[in-house]
């Protein structure tokens, strides 16, 4: 899995009055919890943005007063309307500790389905793994090489690894619907017999 670096300073005030002067000065408060203590910190809002703003599933090597701790970002909250990162939450991680993240979902191959007009619909593209950190998978890789017009590949169908998919095993990921065209010119080739 991929690690991104950031680093922060440790906060000294903690409450509204000081996160609004650390988002005036251009950085973000944030919490690392999960291990002993909670741990307050504030960070430049231009350092998360490789972390926040991407569709991959990342580590964090955080960096605070010197010490440096694995996490992940649990939860970032927005302003709604200047769409401003408000507040950061990380979870601090462990080599022996399961973690549950939110791992995109990576179509490999070419549908014959889609070959002969069907219509590819990606129903899931984040999937909820739960493993322990050295065996999270950067992506889940669906194989469609072998979907035909009707099929549907579901959380169920996934090859067993070392890691395991919390969705429900009903859930679709991906199908090959019938296009328009492909309905119409079959209908076309029954009203000709």
């Amino acid at each position: 899995m991929k690690t991104i670096a950031i680093s922060g300073s440790p906060r000294e005030n903690v409450g509204k009055r000081d996160a609004k002067e650390l988002r005036y000065e251009g950085k973000v408060p944030a919490v690392l919890y999960g291990g002993k203590e909670q741990v307050h910190f504030a960070v430049l809002s231009t350092d998360l943005n490789e972390a926040i703003y991407t569709p991959e599933a990342n580590f964090l090597e955080i960096t605070i007063g010197g010490t440096k701790t694995k996490a992940i970002i649990k939860e970032a909250q927005f302003h709604p309307l200047t769409d401003l990162l408000l507040h950061v939450d990380f979870l601090q991680l462990f080599d022996e500790k399961e973690i549950v993240m939110e791992i995109p979902v990576k179509l490999t191959g070419t549908s014959p389905g889609v070959k002969m007009g069907g219509k590819l619909v990606q129903k899931l593209r984040k999937l909820r793994v739960k493993s322990l950190p050295k065996n999270m998978p950067q992506v889940v890789e669906v194989s469609i090489a072998k979907m035909e017009v009707g099929n549907l590949f579901r959380v169920r169908d996934l090859q067993k690894g070392d890691y395991v998919v919390t969705n429900t095993p009903e859930d679709t990921i991906v199908s090959v619907g019938m296009s328009r065209a492909l309905k119409q010119a079959e209908t076309e080739a029954a009203k000709g017999k």
